[in-house]
């Protein structure tokens, strides 16, 4: 009888031990991963960020959420990342303006290169040059001659002082020797109204949009940003087939985690995302918000940071350019 009892106690302490097990793992499915957008929302960042988040969900087996945490050009969110747990439970939604912004500001408490692991590549947005067609400037051969013969003369925008904008054309002015006035404003709006109305000479729009203006003559295209032509804009030139193959000036969009998350995490994350971008239709949404979709192993982003952080220090540093 005592045997009997010893033997049921047994069972019932393996029952008990076997559901505690249970109930952890679904306490570990049931743990939130959250992505961590740097901006507001309706960002480009945001956009991708929101239009993975259910099929990653579905595919992790956890509630994925999105949350916004702007700031500093991007520098509060990153900071959040970086000394979150690295467990695969907190992503940034980052970009090369990271790579921009945390060397504008002084102290920054984190270093992009260092305290972030690579996960994957999620989408380019490429950058044109255009000109108002008032200037006569309609090639970058006549943007380089004028700006040459009448240093200062010429004025480019931006949405701000370090955006993508502002830095493509900083990169620009050294490639080229040339000089050129910078008329910072706040946000793209008025930046583009100005442009169109030739308040503004010349100036760097997202292809989608100043397409768009090209083909009706508001605008002359004069050059894109990427290795290879656009398809949007199928006519129109790169800066390398120019000669000036230093001028990449492409947005680039990537998920990272903090630098400690163990390699097999990361390596998960980056085949269910890869997977993801890979769907046709997350191309389809992606390329409505003038987004092209794409993927990458954790070394090839890792590469592109590694290039694009000195690259950008250097225009930075060369250009005194400092935040507002």
């Amino acid at each position: 009888m005592k045997r009997l009892f010893a033997r049921d106690i047994f069972k019932l302490c393996l029952v008990v031990l076997l559901a505690g097990i249970g109930l952890c793992a679904q306490a570990q499915s049931n743990t939130a991963l959250k992505i961590i957008v740097p901006f507001t929302p309706g960002t480009g960042m945001d956009t991708i960020a929101r239009t993975v988040q259910p099929m990653l969900s579905e595919h992790m087996g956890q509630p994925v959420v999105v949350q916004n945490m702007p700031g500093a050009s991007g520098n509060i969110g990153a900071d959040f990342v970086a000394k979150s747990a690295p467990d695969g439970n907190t992503v940034l939604m980052g970009a090369n303006t990271m790579l921009i912004a945390s060397q504008l500001y002084k102290n920054v408490p984190f270093n992009p290169t260092k305290d972030f692991a690579p996960v994957s590549m999620s989408a380019y947005g490429t950058l044109m040059l255009v000109a108002n067609p008032k200037t006569g400037i309609k090639t970058v051969q006549d943007l380089i001659k004028l700006s040459r013969a009448k240093p200062g003369d010429i004025s480019f925008g931006s949405p701000g002082v370090g955006t993508p904008h502002h830095m493509a054309m900083e990169l620009f002015k050294l490639e080229t020797n040339t000089f050129m006035l910078h008329v910072p404003y706040r946000g793209t709006a008025g930046y583009t109204q100005d442009l169109l109305a030739g308040e503004l000479m010349v100036g760097f729009l997202p292809v989608h949009i100043a397409q768009g203006f090209v083909k009706s003559g508001k605008l002359n295209a004069l050059a894109v940003g990427s290795l290879k032509r656009h398809p949007v804009a199928p006519d129109v030139p790169t800066f390398a087939e120019l000669g000036y193959k230093n001028i990449d000036v492409d947005l680039w969009y990537a998920f990272f985690v903090p630098s400690k998350t163990p390699a097999p995490v990361v390596a998960k994350l980056n085949a269910e995302l890869t997977r993801i971008l890979q769907q046709p239709a997350i191309k389809e949404i992606f390329s409505k918000s003038g987004l092209d979709a794409s993927t990458s192993t954790t070394e090839e982003l890792g590469a592109v940071v590694a290039r694009d952080y000195p690259r950008w220090g250097r225009v930075i540093q060369l250009k005194g350019i400092v935040a507002e």
